[in-house]
């Protein structure tokens, strides 16, 4: 009897991985069970059995090619949800805890004149808390913006000399090097060094935004040299060919040709460079200190922002008998962080749809 090709063999109905999935839920629950039941456990046991059963039963009913690229691809669905599974605890957490203390009176209001005696009231009546992060957003929007001004520029400029003119030479080969070596700088050593350097220039306590600025913007470059030099490397020869054998010069190449072809990845590498350091905490506490009160001018006294704000109501509520308040605006600013990071996600993805280049008929 000729042997039947393993392609040719049965298929599994499309219920059966269904069933095999409720079978190893109800396994692994009774197993759960008798060893102490969590919700961990049990994810874990269940987990177990389907990639077994499922692929078991797979080699047996349509061969043994089958049932391995079932395995693997279980696995990989696996992996996919453990990976998921930090992100969707941390939203959940966030939106739990955060959207009770989202209202008008913390997006619109500062904590200046905000006391603890006023929190213990607000317990003691039940009445709506009071005191916001007007301040802090405003804040953590002026010290960005100047961060991403101060390094965007110095960051793609030293992306398009490594790429397009300084291939091979030392002084590329050195601006790698430290490029790399600011990469693994730690947060609070670029805090340290902007409040050093404006600390000679403006005495000891010189606290500001636009030195915080400076700070995150030491943090920002290498991820914007990173990111952009290798958009501008995937950018294909023939577009820079072509336009020099129209006559066009580098410069010009790089601005109207290579740059726009590269956009899209560019802007993205940019939020990513901004998401790295909109939360950063340590070097706004050496650079911009704490403010309960709006300041508009980064050039003048100290800046309060989302990260700080945090910090700082955890650490020292605003009433330490009655902290409820203060974890409250916590977790809503933490929320609002969160909101601030996806609106520049999905600002950067407009940018890039609008600004790459137009497709051919």
């Amino acid at each position: 009897m000729r042997k039947r090709n393993s392609l040719a063999k049965g298929k599994l109905p499309k219920w059966a991985i269904w069933a095999i999935a409720a079978g190893s839920i109800i396994i692994g629950a009774a197993i759960s069970t008798l060893t102490g039941f969590s919700v961990a456990a049990f994810a874990i046991y269940s987990a177990i059995i389907f990639l077994i059963a499922a692929s078991v039963i797979t080699t047996v009913v349509e061969g043994k090619r089958r049932g391995k690229n079932a395995m693997w691809t279980y696995l990989i669905y696996a992996a996919f949800i453990v990976a998921l599974i930090p992100l969707a605890s941390v939203l959940y957490t966030v939106l739990q805890k955060g959207l009770p203390g989202i209202n008008s009176h913390f997006l619109f209001s500062s904590m200046n004149g905000v006391t603890g005696a006023i929190d213990n009231q607000t317990v003691a009546n039940g009445e709506p808390v009071i005191g916001g992060a007007y301040h802090a957003v405003i804040g953590t929007l002026l010290i960005t913006l100047w961060a991403t001004l101060i390094s965007v520029p110095v960051g793609m400029l030293t992306a398009v000399y490594l790429v397009e003119y300084g291939q091979g030479k030392a002084l590329s080969k050195a601006i790698t090097f430290f490029v790399d070596v600011m990469t693994g700088i730690p947060s609070i050593v670029a805090g340290l060094f902007a409040a050093a350097f404006f600390g000679m220039i403006l005495g000891p306590n010189a606290r500001m935004g636009i030195v915080a600025a400076v700070a995150l913007s030491v943090l920002m470059i290498p991820t914007v040299v990173r990111s952009t030099e290798e958009m501008l490397k995937i950018v294909p020869n023939e577009l820079r060919e072509a336009s020099f054998a129209l006559g066009v010069r580098r410069w010009r190449t790089i601005l109207k040709v290579v740059i726009p072809t590269a956009i899209s990845g560019i802007a993205s590498g940019v939020t990513l460079a901004i998401a790295r350091v909109i939360g950063e905490t340590a070097p706004i506490l050496v650079t911009a200190g704490i403010a309960s009160q709006i300041n508009m001018n980064v050039f003048a006294n100290w800046m309060s922002t989302l990260p700080t704000f945090i910090y700082y109501q955890i650490l020292t509520p605003t009433s330490p008998t009655n902290i409820d308040p203060s974890v409250q605006r916590a977790w809503a600013a933490a929320l609002l962080l969160i909101l601030m990071v996806m609106a520049l996600n999905l600002i950067a993805r407009l940018v890039a749809s609008i600004f790459a280049p137009k497709k051919g008929r």
